[in-house]
């Protein structure tokens, strides 16, 4: 089964932006996945091809139409994939959410534009409004494919080696280890003695702690969270 991605937006050239190089490009090629960039103003009426309109009680800025992202969405293959919609205020996206939408059959994704979204379209098409971070950028898309670059990868047959994408932070609630390579020696900085010992057991302790240690100096609440989480036997 491809995993099938559908992209709402006014701004389709953007797409498939890197995803078409590297891992991702080749999945792509290969028909792992797919990728349709759905033009939002050609659902437009009348003949100015209007998308945006004033937003109501006043302010600044402009609102994406109801109607015409409406006909968007309904253009759309009914099918039991998510409606995500690029949000700033939307729930953060994390590891777990992008495993369970690479288990899935795609993701349709709303890329927002100006200072938001009819808020009724997005009730009535219930769209799950999604962040990538406490940040404004200009448009849902730069947020759409960073999304679609975090499930894309761990697809099945994406990476060459499936264990890449499950030794990584976040994956098991911390941040990554620290990692090191040849040379031995690079400006007077050694390779830790522990990970050339040949010792794997000790290597992964090892490993384990720096994770800890990382995460409790950088992001204490990853380590606050994994400790709220009930422990299953």
């Amino acid at each position: 089964m491809s995993f099938k991605a559908s992209i709402l937006t006014l701004y389709p050239d953007m797409f498939p932006g890197h995803l078409g190089q590297a891992l991702a490009g080749r999945a792509l090629e290969r028909g792992d996945w797919s990728l349709e960039a759905v033009q939002i103003r050609d659902f437009a009426e009348d003949k100015h091809r209007s998308v945006d309109d004033t937003p109501s009680g006043g302010g600044a800025g402009m609102v994406l139409k109801p109607d015409v992202l409406a006909r968007a969405i309904d253009s759309i293959a009914d099918d039991a994939r998510p409606r995500l919609l690029m949000s700033p205020r939307g729930r953060p996206l994390t590891q777990q959410r992008v495993r369970e939408l690479a288990d899935g059959e795609g993701v349709v994704i709303v890329c927002g534009r100006f200072e938001g979204v009819d808020q009724r379209v997005i009730d009535a098409r219930q769209l799950e409004e999604v962040s990538i971070g406490d940040y404004i950028l200009s448009g849902g898309e730069p947020a759409a494919l960073t999304l679609l670059d975090a499930v894309v990868r761990i697809l099945p047959g994406v990476m060459g080696n499936q264990l890449s994408g499950v030794h990584e932070s976040f994956e098991g609630g911390l941040l990554e280890h620290p990692h090191y390579t040849r040379p031995q020696v690079f400006e007077g900085r050694d390779i830790p003695e522990i990970l050339t010992s040949g010792n794997h057991a000790a290597i992964e302790k090892w490993r384990q702690a720096e994770a800890v240690k990382l995460t409790k100096e950088r992001r204490p609440d990853l380590l606050a969270a994994s400790k709220s989480q009930p422990v299953t036997k």
